[in-house]
């Protein structure tokens, strides 16, 4: 089994991809009103003093095999802050006020 960690998680139902004169023209994600809340619930990003946050970021991607998926990115993952943690520590190592 591989040892890949994921910031996103699967959502929702995604249809296949529709052309227009052979030209990409969209794809159509559904939800389930729990899946909404879910989504709301559970990968909202933090609502800062200032306002900004609260916001859920969702991916739609073709899978190797052909087929579309959906993800929505989950902050509280593994992986999500396991990168958080490398950013901040390649931010206290640029800022610490050493030349070089």
């Amino acid at each position: 089994m591989s040892d890949t960690k994921y910031d996103s998680v699967l959502v929702g139902y995604t249809e296949e991809p529709r052309f227009y004169d052979g030209k990409f023209a969209g794809v159509t994600v559904k939800y389930k009103v729990t899946e909404l809340q879910e989504m709301i619930d559970k990968y909202a990003t933090p609502v800062q003093a200032n306002g900004d946050g609260g916001n859920v970021f969702c991916k739609t991607n073709i899978s190797k095999n052909g087929k579309p998926y959906t993800t929505v990115y989950d902050p509280n993952s593994e992986a999500a802050k396991e990168k958080r943690a490398e950013k901040q520590a390649a931010t206290e190592a640029v800022s610490d006020g050493m030349p070089f």
